[in-house]
């Protein structure tokens, strides 16, 4: 099972999305951002050093929101999310043909990354209950 750590970043009840590029492994999905954990690194470590490559994103990341194991076809992951704040953002770059921010209830009606469904439904309890 590979660790992945991603980035849940809510600003104005807006929630920040990206898109896979078509030729990536899940392309065309959407997901929450971020990636593989290295030897060594914490998860938190990992999310920073992940985003900052990907997408030129700083962040603060804060606490831990839900962690998902899913089988795809060819891998077994391990999605840790983090609620994050971002500090800078200088927009898409390797693994993302698009990124946006959607409100909650928008996120249901994309195609998700299997992976990120649960976290969203976690993330639509949390917003639209307070």
């Amino acid at each position: 099972m590979i660790d992945v750590t991603c980035a849940v970043i809510v600003q104005d009840s807006k929630v920040f999305i990206c898109r896979r590029n078509p030729e990536k492994s899940l392309g065309g999905f959407w997901e929450f951002p971020g990636g593989k954990v290295e030897a060594g690194e914490s998860y938190r470590e990992c999310l920073a050093r992940e985003l900052k490559e990907e997408l030129g994103m700083e962040v603060v990341v804060k606490q831990h929101i839900l962690s998902v194991e899913h089988e795809y076809s060819d891998i077994s992951v391990k999605l840790i999310a983090f609620e994050c704040d971002v500090l800078t953002f200088h927009g898409p770059m390797n693994d993302h043909d698009l990124c946006d921010w959607r409100s909650v209830e928008d996120l249901h009606k994309l195609k998700l990354a299997p992976a990120d469904i649960p976290i969203v439904e976690a993330l639509s309890d949390r917003l639209l209950l307070g």
